[in-house]
């Protein structure tokens, strides 16, 4: 069975499955291609050498550093060091959100696809036996083919809208898991700064 014949059967609520599915597919693909390319731009060496020199209190190099450094995690501490005057606490959290938003973007759609999917593909099997009983009384049709083919529309359409769910719940899982895994990192390595920018301003003090 064709692609084109299966729409057909599946009755018109495939159109909006299609439309789902294509979504999720470009979203899918774009934020698996984000999800590399931030894996490559990582630099977690530049990160210990920016805490290592805001520890030895090379606050001005370490700047430097996390400017000029393609990893998200860096970029967000040279926020904090560049406020540390004012609230670096404020800055770190302001960078950290901004990144984390990137990390989420178009999770919302793969979200609403999983739900979508499901509820579109039930509507298909109450729309196909719909037409089904509505046409019993035709007497250009025997009975045992309506059936059949409402029956035949109730299944595909249901079989479709678990297939879009099923298939964007797996990379949605990943990305969210990901996501996850930047955060912890973003926390972790803001709260070693802070704990070292206040080590620095108790020992200016003194």
């Amino acid at each position: 069975m064709s692609l084109w014949e299966l729409m057909e059967k599946g009755g018109p609520i495939m159109w909006p499955l299609l439309v789902t599915s294509l979504i999720s597919a470009t979203v899918v693909l774009e934020r698996l291609f984000f999800v590399v390319r931030e894996t490559r731009r990582r630099q977690p060496q530049v990160v210990a050498d920016m805490l290592g020199k805001v520890e030895r209190n090379e606050l001005e190099q370490a700047l430097a550093t996390g400017r000029d450094s393609s990893d998200f995690v860096a970029r967000t501490l040279a926020q904090g060091i560049e406020h540390r005057r004012g609230s670096a606490v404020n800055a770190l959290l302001n960078a950290a959100s901004q990144e984390l938003r990137r990390f989420n973007q178009g999770l919302t759609m793969l979200d609403t696809a999983i739900t979508l999917g499901p509820l579109l593909g039930l509507l298909g099997t109450v729309t196909g036996m719909i037409r089904s009983f509505g046409m019993l009384g035709s007497a250009e049709l025997s009975a045992p083919a309506v059936i059949t083919g409402g029956i035949a529309e109730a299944l595909i359409a249901t079989a479709a809208g678990l297939g879009v769910a099923i298939v964007a719940l797996i990379p949605f899982n990943y990305l969210n898991a990901r996501a996850e895994e930047a955060r912890h990192e973003l926390e972790d390595a803001s709260t070693r700064l802070e704990l070292l920018l206040l080590r620095s301003s108790a020992e200016g003090d003194q």
